[in-house]
């Protein structure tokens, strides 16, 4: 399989090349050339698969053997070592719930399986590649995790000194070996500038292999699609009409609803997507007036999608021929304030004794506002509400259980790098290591 530039579709590289890279020279992100399509058998029998089976029958199919079947079988298996359950919430309103992993965020699939197939190229050409990821919480925890201990891969955190609470930077400043958390006298900001910098410096480039680990390359976007098609199983397993589903996601990056369409491609029966903005809308004005308009993002109570600037936009282009009529037949979208997000985290735990955190709320809201007679609606529900512990208490006025799976990485020993905000103090530490 071949992928191209979203800014010059003449521009082709294969998987290995885009996964090392990331994104191309000129900033455009990549996409697979042509979408294969799953035969129909395979879509209607898959009420009898597994997550781990349908994840890797939909891989096998889209990597078009770029991947040793063998070798692609035990990175799914090791990347889904956990459940994805789609959860009943009210009468044809469903959550999946992407946080069972790990750090319990949606991110531990998209990171793991990243982090094996990075780790797959690098070491088959005995190189070692370095991961740059800035962090404002969850993004670090996941793909420090996702990465930790696979050959051929250093992962960089940077992250700004003061802003994480003491779980969340935990979560990856414990780990060590391969994992280096880099804490920044300066703003997230600071910390993406620098990375920016980085990824611009073709000398220092020329010296160390950088990638990113976010949404934007394609390894994190693919395995997205897995779970889409593990919801429709779940939905047929219920003996739901699933030519009637529509998705309600939660839309920061616009990584996962790229990944929603991708899977509607290969030929899963989605009806529609609901984007689920917070007061960052700025894709879901573009839904309502054709007009793309980035700006700098404020901030809410659902943190993880407060981008001012969606860099998956260019994907969702792409992949609709720019049609602006093709998108908004597929696409709809509503924003909540944080107001409007907190009644709803209340509003579900009181009636549906459901317990979510900002994002899921956003989603579930929404669609509920939007669900039309005969609709069968799933909502991704991201992370853990005691990932965002303060904003779910403060809604629910009340305390609410942290799991052991997170307060174990409190146990671990803090290893940390302090450092000036700057691009020459990164430069130095890179070239150093």
């Amino acid at each position: 399989m071949r992928y191209y530039n979203t800014n010059n579709p003449e521009h082709y590289v294969t998987l290995e090349q885009a996964v090392m890279q990331g994104r191309a020279p000129d900033g455009g992100l990549f996409l697979p050339q042509g979408i294969p399509q799953l035969p129909t058998a395979f879509i209607q029998n898959m009420a009898m698969m597994s997550l781990q089976e349908i994840s890797y029958a939909v891989a096998n199919f889209a990597l078009q053997g770029d991947v040793d079947s063998q070798v692609l079988k035990r990175m799914i298996d090791d990347t889904l070592c956990f459940d994805i359950p789609l959860v009943e919430v009210a009468s044809r309103r469903y959550a999946l719930e992407l946080y069972h992993g790990p750090t319990m965020s949606f991110k531990d699939v998209g990171a793991r399986f990243m982090g094996q197939l990075l780790s797959y190229f690098a070491t088959k050409h005995n190189k070692e590649v370095t991961v740059l990821v800035a962090t404002s919480g969850n993004s670090g925890g996941a793909v420090a995790n996702g990465f930790y201990g696979r050959p051929g891969v250093k992962v960089v955190v940077l992250y700004p000194q003061d802003a994480l609470d003491n779980l969340q930077e935990a979560q990856f400043a414990t780990l060590g070996d391969n994992v280096i958390a880099i804490e920044v006298n300066g703003s997230l900001d600071d910390c993406r500038a620098m990375i920016t910098s980085a990824f611009a410096d073709a000398e220092l480039r020329e010296s160390i292999a950088l990638t990113s680990a976010r949404s934007i390359n394609i390894a994190r976007l693919l395995p997205q699609m897995f779970y889409y098609f593990y919801a429709v199983a779940q939905l047929q397993r219920r003996g739901c009409d699933v030519s009637q589903v529509v998705f309600s996601v939660p839309c920061g990056n616009l990584g996962n609803l790229t990944a929603g369409v991708m899977a509607k491609r290969m030929g899963l029966p989605i009806k529609r997507f609901i984007a689920a903005d917070n007061a960052n809308d700025i894709f879901t004005h573009y839904l309502a007036t054709g007009k793309f308009e980035p700006r700098e993002a404020v901030p809410t109570i659902a943190s993880a999608i407060d981008i001012g600037n969606p860099r998956n936009f260019a994907r969702i282009q792409s992949l609709y021929a720019g049609s602006y009529d093709a998108i908004v037949r597929d696409i709809q979208g509503m924003a909540l304030s944080d107001e409007e997000i907190s009644r709803a985290i209340k509003h579900l735990w009181r009636k549906y004794s459901y317990l979510t955190d900002p994002h899921g709320a956003t989603a579930l809201e929404i669609l509920d506002r939007n669900l039309a007679p005969g609709e069968t609606g799933v909502a991704l529900a991201t992370a853990h509400p005691a990932k965002y512990a303060d904003a779910v208490e403060n809604a629910l006025e009340q305390m609410i259980p942290v799991p052991d799976a997170l307060l174990q990485f409190l146990r671990g020993t803090r290893n940390v790098v302090s450092m000036n905000s700057g691009y020459a103090s990164l430069r130095r530490f890179l070239l150093s290591k």
